[in-house]
């Protein structure tokens, strides 16, 4: 597909944006929305001909990117065949997309509960481990995100809570290991590992693990850094979970459908929790979908009491129909290996190349596509590029570094004093060359702002 000039049409575009649609985390008179005109594989352009190479995957969801033809069929497809059914129906698109779902997660996760995005996805998990356990709290990691729902959002633990937390959810906050940024006075990913798991124990001994529902992790943090966790933690948590009968939830929404490289982030660790979310690369980002993986044990505590909770849009055949493509394309182009294999060989070397000629990057880390660069004002100190959650005249670096990725034709994913190498898992190793020279560029800006 090849871009088009139409710069009126954007400008309409852009006007009826500016006049009607309320966006989401913006202060709405201090935004500029690019106007987009198309989308293909891992590009996408504006309405001036402007092409971008897409380094956020939209907001980390196109895992097989923009267009792919046989997704884009199997919605037409369904569409013309059924549109929409209510849940309570078996249809075969929805059954066909929990078969395939459930052949891929660990364990005995094998019945799955559609819900319409991540972040309900976490509020029916947090429901489910509640009604399970018949306990109230919820345990959950500062440096992770969890979704925009009041629910969702008190688990978060980030600043994107703070607007919302009345501190009333029975939401406690722990800190998870992160060795570059230790909070345990860590030298070593064991003893980061090891003083990790004894405050997480510590807290729930505080807290009193008879109010203790669910822990809730996400496998490997999304937004809020791709801190790795160390060796033998997610089991050393699977087993505080079993030792005092607490839900143990892991939250695959960015990490799940081969973004780590294999088909679940938990792969990874060999680790299996009680319950499993997931959305975005289940389908792509094509039809709004995302789901509960549950274990048999909370599956048999509803096996003839009900679960209280639904969503009319729960397993929605376009949805379903996208995931089971999505799926069946994934399998068949071997783009879940094609992330590990390039992630091991292109890109994580390439990045910490990189690492090696711009002071200003402190630590490179992930996994498949799955890539965070932390960006300092110091290596020595590690002192971040801008404040923890800074803004305006603070940020200055950051809005510096992704002007310089812009204008260097790539669209990068900017985080706090952070970016993160998140292409579709089908990129090419060109397009990835092609990506890595552009940060090369923009990494050479934010050298300026280092000491």
């Amino acid at each position: 597909m090849t871009p088009q000039t139409d710069p009126q049409a954007g400008a309409a575009v852009k006007a009826a944006d500016r006049a009607h649609v309320f966006h989401s985390w913006s202060a709405q008179e201090l935004i500029d929305p690019l106007a987009v005109a198309g989308a293909e594989g891992s590009y996408f352009w504006d309405y001036d001909g402007k092409r971008y190479l897409d380094l956020t995957s939209g907001l980390v969801f196109t895992n097989i990117g923009y267009q792919h033809p046989k997704v884009v069929a199997a919605i037409q497809e369904q569409a013309a065949r059924l549109t929409t059914f209510a849940p309570a129906f078996a249809v075969e698109a929805r059954s066909e997309a929990a078969r395939l779902i459930a052949e891929r997660t660990p364990g005995d996760l094998d019945k799955i509960f559609f819900t319409n995005g991540g972040a309900d996805a976490v509020e029916h998990a947090v429901r489910m481990a509640r009604l399970h356990t018949g306990r109230a709290k919820v345990l959950s990691a500062y440096r992770s995100y969890h979704g925009g729902t009041q629910q969702a959002v008190n688990i978060t633990g980030d600043p994107r809570r703070w607007a919302s937390d009345s501190a009333s959810a029975g939401v406690v906050h722990f800190w998870a290991p992160f060795l570059y940024r230790s909070r345990f006075y860590a030298e070593t990913e064991e003893q980061e590992c090891a003083r990790a798991l004894e405050h997480l124990e510590t807290t729930i001994a505080f807290e009193g693990p008879g109010t203790v529902a669910a822990i809730i992790l996400e496998t490997i943090p999304g937004t809020a850094g791709i801190m790795l966790p160390p060796p033998g933690y997610l089991a050393g948590v699977r087993e505080i979970c079993d030792k005092y009968g607490i839900v143990f939830i892991l939250d695959e929404v960015m990490a799940g459908f081969g973004r780590t490289g294999e088909w679940f982030a938990a792969d990874l660790y060999d680790v299996t929790p009680d319950l499993m979310t997931f959305a975005k690369g289940v389908n792509s980002g094509y039809v709004p979908l995302g789901g509960v993986a549950v274990s048999g044990a909370i599956a048999d505590t509803f096996g003839k009491r009900p679960y209280p909770g639904g969503l009319t849009y729960s397993g929605h055949p376009l949805a379903c129909a996208a995931a089971v493509a999505t799926i069946n394309v994934m399998a068949e182009e071997g783009i879940v290996d094609n992330a590990k294999n390039l992630g091991a060989s292109v890109v994580g070397p390439g990045l910490k190349e990189l690492a090696e000629r711009h002071p200003s990057v402190g630590e490179v880390r992930g996994a498949g596509m799955f890539w965070a660069v932390e960006l300092v004002k110091n290596r020595e100190t590690r002192e971040p590029l801008v404040p923890y959650n800074a803004a305006g005249e603070a940020n200055a670096a950051m809005v510096a570094f992704g002007a310089a990725a812009k204008k260097a034709g790539v669209w990068p994913f900017v985080n706090m004093n952070r970016t993160h190498f998140v292409p579709p898992l089908n990129v090419s190793e060109s397009e990835v060359k092609e990506g890595l020279g552009a940060l090369d560029t923009a990494l050479s800006v934010a050298d300026e702002y280092t000491q």
